[in-house]
Parts: C-alpha cells; sequence; structure tokens
C-alpha cells in the first residue's frame, strides 16, 4: 500500500513517521509531498493506492475523477472538517472518505481563549510597546471578562470545552446549536441566535461550513450584535462574510476581531509569503485595524492534537485496508454517510 501525503510539513512527517514506525510499521509506505492537493499537482499522486489530504487541498470532482482514474480509492482527511470534498461524487465512484473527527478539542478551544485575551487586554501590543522602552498604559483598557456573556455558535466537542473554560473565568454563557446538546446546560442555557447575538460581549463560532452555515455572519447579522462586541472564529473562514466584518468595525459596531481563519486562505495559510507581494485587499485591509487578530489557522497545532491525527489517520486506512468497519467513515464502499447539506451546527 502506497500514501500520498498532501500539504506536508516537516511536523506532518515527523508525526505520521513516529506513529507508523510504533504502532503501524508494516501497514504502508508514505511518499510526502510539500504542495497542496489540487488539479495543477493531482499527477503527484499517480501510482499511490490512498491519499492523504489537509483543509486547504482541493478534492473537487475533476481531482476525485482524477484520482480515480489512477486507481485510488481511499481518501484520507488528517482534519475534522470536509467542505472541501466533493462527497456525492466520492459516493458516485465508490471511494472511501475518512476524516480525523476530534483531535483535542481543548487545544482549539484554549486558543479561541488566547484569542479573546489578546483582543480584550492588547497584550500582543503591549509586548511591542514595552520592548521598545514604552510603558505607557494608553489605548490598553480592556473588560473584566467575569460577568460578562459569551455567546457559542455551536456546542460539538469544541464549543463545548470553550463553554467550560468561559464558565470558569465567571462568564454567562449562552450558546445557538439546533441539535442541542444537553451536556452543555450544565455551563449555560441556549438561546435563539438573534438572542444570542444581542446578549453576547463575545461570539465564539465552533461551527463546520456547510451550504447552511456560509456567512452565518454577515451584515444582516452583524448588525443585530450588541454593538463593541467582540468576534472569535477559530472554525471555518466561509463562516465569516470578511467585507461585512470590514464595515462593522469601521464603524464601530463590531468592537474587536479575532480569526484564526479565513474564507480565502487556501492560497494563503500554511506557507511563507514574508518575500511577497500579497494580493488579497481585503485580508490586507483587515490587518491594518488595531482592534483585529489574525493567525495562520494554528488553534489545533499541538503536540497532543498532532499525534492523535496522525494516529486516526493511519488507523482509518489500517480500517479500509482490513475491510472493517471505520466509525470515521463519510463515504464508505459507494455510501455516503453524512449528509454535508444538512449537517448540524456543531464541531
Amino acid at each position: 500500500m502506497k500514501l500520498s501525503v498532501f500539504s506536508a510539513k516537516s511536523y506532518d512527517k515527523e508525526y505520521l513517521s513516529s506513529i507508523q514506525d510504533k504502532t503501524y510499521p508494516s501497514l504502508c509506505s508514505i511518499i510526502f509531498h510539500s504542495f497542496a492537493l489540487s488539479s495543477e499537482t493531482v499527477s503527484l499522486a499517480e501510482g499511490s493506492d490512498a491519499i492523504c489530504a489537509f483543509v486547504n487541498d482541493t478534492l473537487d470532482a475533476p481531482v476525485l475523477h482524477t484520482l480515480h482514474n489512477y486507481g485510488i480509492r481511499a481518501i484520507l482527511l488528517r482534519c475534522a472538517g470536509y467542505n472541501n470534498v466533493d462527497l456525492p461524487v466520492a459516493e458516485e465512484l465508490g471511494m472511501f472518505v475518512a476524516n480525523v473527527p476530534s483531535y483535542s478539542p481543548e487545544a482549539v478551544a484554549e486558543f479561541a481563549v488566547a484569542l479573546i485575551q489578546t483582543l480584550n487586554r492588547k497584550t500582543h501590543r503591549a509586548y511591542n510597546r514595552v520592548r521598545e522602552g514604552n510603558f505607557n498604559l494608553e489605548g490598553f483598557l480592556g473588560i473584566t471578562l467575569c460577568g460578562k456573556t459569551v455567546g457559542v455558535v455551536g456546542v460539538g466537542r469544541i464549543g463545548l470545552a470553550l463553554a467550560r473554560i468561559m464558565r470558569g473565568f465567571g462568564c454567562r454563557v449562552v450558546a445557538y446549536d439546533p441539535f442541542g446538546g444537553e451536556e452543555f446546560k450544565q455551563y449555560g442555557e441556549f438561546v435563539g441566535l438573534e438572542e444570542l447575538l444581542a446578549q453576547s460581549d463575545i461570539v465564539s463560532l465552533h461551527c463546520p461550513l456547510t451550504e447552511g452555515t456560509r456567512h452565518i455572519v454577515n451584515e444582516e447579522t452583524l448588525g443585530m450584535m450588541k454593538k463593541g462586541a467582540f468576534l472569535v472564529n477559530t472554525s471555518r473562514g466561509g463562516l465569516v462574510d470578511t467585507m461585512s466584518t470590514i464595515q462593522a468595525l469601521k464603524t464601530g459596531q463590531l468592537g474587536g476581531l479575532a480569526l484564526d481563519v479565513y474564507e480565502a486562505e487556501g492560497a494563503l495559510f500554511y506557507n511563507d509569503h514574508s518575500g511577497e507581494i500579497i494580493h488579497d485587499d481585503l485580508l490586507m485591509r483587515l490587518m491594518t485595524f488595531p482592534n483585529v487578530l489574525v493567525c495562520g489557522h494554528q488553534a489545533f497545532f499541538t503536540e497532543d492534537a498532532l499525534r492523535e491525527i496522525a494516529t486516526v489517520t493511519l488507523g482509518n486506512l489500517e480500517d479500509y485496508i482490513a475491510k472493517r468497519t471505520c466509525k470515521n467513515s463519510l463515504v464508505r464502499e459507494g455510501h455516503l454517510m453524512v449528509a454535508p447539506d444538512k449537517e448540524p451546527v456543531r464541531l
């Protein structure tokens, strides 16, 4: 069995190789490609039996058909999200698709808290100012989180972890999730989306990207938010309409924005563009605001998460080879195991 891994960084090589040597020594041979999977690079997969992709790899109909023509029948996603995969086409082609539905949800939730605290207390700006010998506190005024209301959109594993943490800060926590989740009720109360936006001092997004959630943050919903509230997105970039957030920042309707994901991140994130001119005018405009934080999709990036991702990914491949039922299957034996257009607002 030959496995081609796309968008492979040094840490992917380290953890996949380590877990393979330790747990799956005879499972497969792995070839790592630093390039993202796309119609331009899919030829690199020829001769492989399976491919492994990440969040910004393209698995649309043309790419899937090409993979199928190469004899590839297994697609392993080393991430939870699968909005970049045309699942109905994969089903039609009889392919196997599996993801890693949960890898250290606390890692993402803790990073969301780091963004909230940085945005609120301006520690990134204080760090730079003090290094220049400037100890002036002007412009650093924040709020005390204890007693404030935090709105969590989507209370799957990550949203639940965030709710638990923010409750520990002494915050009131409200959540919107049409599919509920009894476990959340020990940390807060469910409300409608409009009510959540109107009440929350901080809104944190923790839902997958589907046609139903795309641009869930838009001109209309931003207008429903409490004036001056913070918005944090560590889930999927397409949840937020960038142009609308820029307008809300300019008017002061939005008090601060922290993004670990961006709707047009595919051509930029996970690579060094420091020596280039970045032509994404919306992203560059966002980064001129003093009350905006942009990170490079790193919320998941902990040792624990990488170890879990590698373990589950190779375990999914073992299930495929052994023709066992794989609990992480999205498409199995030509049958779609999920309904992407009806996916719950949970992650």
